[in-house]
């Protein structure tokens, strides 16, 4: 399974508010031995968002989206997942059970528009206010509030994905080459993609400063196994080739 996630809002986009869901969705996919294959800024454009759910929702990833359901005006995210799947946007029975268990008269005549869900969506509770989140097949649209958004992610990945937690163990093992020039190396980099294809393979550049030389740090991801067979390879080449290295922890 590849897994995506969207965020959204212009606040993002014109640096008002800096992302952290990024960066904790990685981490959260991570600790359970999966990871992101994807990830796409939206501002708080209608046509936009309709677009690109459209294009997601007829793929088979596992979706993550962030924002937008709240029921401000800018809140755009729920009428137009609906309509990205084609489905009706109505009250959903159950949402507006929560909401006003939670808020009682103070529910209308606002919070209760964040009952208006896609019809027949799966509810994601809330931990925080009660205000669900919801799924629309493998996407799962979640607060943009962080405090809100990641134990219900959490909820999401052990609720309704427990079976693919660890199924394929993933290691990131990474090599130091000091003084390393990428123009130097492509035929060797060529040479490890060609004879290891199922790995992920990185080379990441650095020109160096008046403490740090100019060097590159390789990265190859995968099984162990292959990780490890594949690091012994590069480094016999390195090796050949004149160069000096240092192997990084593991991620």
């Amino acid at each position: 399974m590849t897994f995506g996630a969207i965020i959204i809002g212009d606040e993002i986009l014109s640096g008002k508010r800096q992302d952290k869901h990024l960066q904790h969705v990685i981490g959260a996919l991570r600790a359970r031995g999966l990871e992101l294959g994807w990830a796409e800024y939206l501002g708080d454009v209608p046509a936009k968002i309709l677009t690109t759910l459209q294009r997601t929702l007829a793929s088979d990833d596992i979706v993550f989206s962030f924002g937008g359901i709240g029921a401000t005006p800018d809140d755009h995210t729920r009428w137009i997942a609906a309509q990205a799947a084609g489905r009706a946007y109505e009250p959903h029975p159950e949402a507006l059970a929560l909401i006003e268990a939670q808020f009682g008269a103070e529910a209308y005549p606002n919070r209760v528009r964040m009952a208006d869900l896609p019809a027949g969506c799966g509810l994601i509770p809330n931990p925080v206010n009660r205000i669900p989140g919801f799924s629309i097949s493998r996407h799962h649209f979640l607060p943009g509030f962080p405090d809100m958004a990641w134990p219900m992610l959490d909820w999401v990945l052990d609720t309704l994905y427990p079976q693919l937690h660890n199924a394929t163990p993933k290691i990131e093992l990474r090599l130091y080459v000091p003084e390393a020039r990428e123009g130097n190396l492509i035929q060797t980099m060529e040479a490890l993609v060609d004879r290891f294809p199922q790995l992920r393979f990185s080379s990441l550049p650095s020109f160096g400063n008046d403490t740090t030389p100019r060097h590159i740090e390789f990265g190859l991801t995968g099984i162990e196994a292959d990780a490890r067979a594949a690091m012994e390879w590069l480094k016999q080449a390195l090796a050949g080739q004149g160069y000096s290295f240092e192997e990084q922890p593991p991620r």
